[in-house]
């Protein structure tokens, strides 16, 4: 389980926390926030931020989502061209092949996946990248809205207008997936179709469906306002566990502060 939220340079607030939950016996999740070490490659490069879900028994899983954050960190540093989204895509695609390569090399891994969701933030602007049912949301002005679109059963019946986006988090089969990295021929990461400008203040919630089932909008964004980010994500953990805790969780909280 990659683990690294390094403290970052001036003009962000960066906090993580995971936990296994209540009722699963391993960690499957996997996030790292990290920055280039020197002070030009950080011009170029910004930050990056990245949460996985795995999926595919007790070690497949947790495997399937180490691959993912690692590959991705790895790719965006190496072949960084000056185009953030191109960048955050090449390195989706690599580690999509580099989960399928492991399970072809370890068998009793067949089926490894996971979700995983990447952002980049170079120079103010938000580039990201998505595949699962994990999520990226944006909270400014006092309102949240979710950039993410989930890669699930469900959320293809809620964009058909068969079930109703209320509904959906509560609908039984909400944790079917429809893409995963390491699962089928090909991935296609959801982007956006153009960054998005930065505003001081602005809040980048990044979780795992273990937070987002189980803490409904409303309570995220009213929590990641009313406290700093290391106490936000420890109060979301806290109220995910007191509402069951079926899943791992984890959550990634970034503050855009002054320059």
């Amino acid at each position: 389980m990659p683990v690294d939220c390094k403290q970052p340079k001036p003009g962000i607030e960066a906090a993580c926390r995971t936990d296994v939950g209540l009722q699963r016996t391993n960690n499957e999740d996997s996030y790292i926030y990290w920055e280039p070490d020197s002070d030009d490659e950080f011009q170029r490069k910004g930050r990056l931020a990245a949460v996985a879900d795995g999926m595919g028994g007790y070690e497949g899983g947790q495997e399937a989502s180490r691959l993912a954050i690692e590959t991705v960190r790895y790719v965006y540093d190496r072949d960084f061209n000056g185009h953030p989204q191109e960048v955050l895509v090449s390195a989706f695609r690599s580690a999509h092949d580099t989960i399928q390569r492991y399970a072809l090399e370890h068998p009793e891994f067949h089926g490894m996946g996971t979700t995983c969701t990447a952002l980049s933030i170079v120079d103010r602007q938000l580039y990201f990248a998505h595949v699962g049912d994990s999520r990226l949301y944006l909270i400014r002005g006092g309102a949240i809205s979710r950039l993410t679109r989930d890669h699930s059963y469900v959320g293809r019946l809620v964009e058909s207008g068969i079930v109703r986006s209320e509904d959906a988090e509560s609908h039984p089969q909400r944790h079917i997936l429809t893409a995963a990295l390491g699962s089928g021929a090909e991935v296609t990461p959801h982007v956006p179709e153009n960054p998005i400008a930065l505003e001081e203040g602005d809040l980048l919630l990044l979780c795992t469906d273990g937070l987002w089932g189980q803490v409904p909008d409303q309570d995220l964004s009213h929590i990641a306002q009313s406290n700093a980010p290391a106490q936000a994500c420890q109060k979301l953990v806290k109220m995910a566990l007191a509402r069951g805790g079926p899943d791992n969780i984890t959550v990634q909280l970034l503050r855009i502060s002054g320059r």
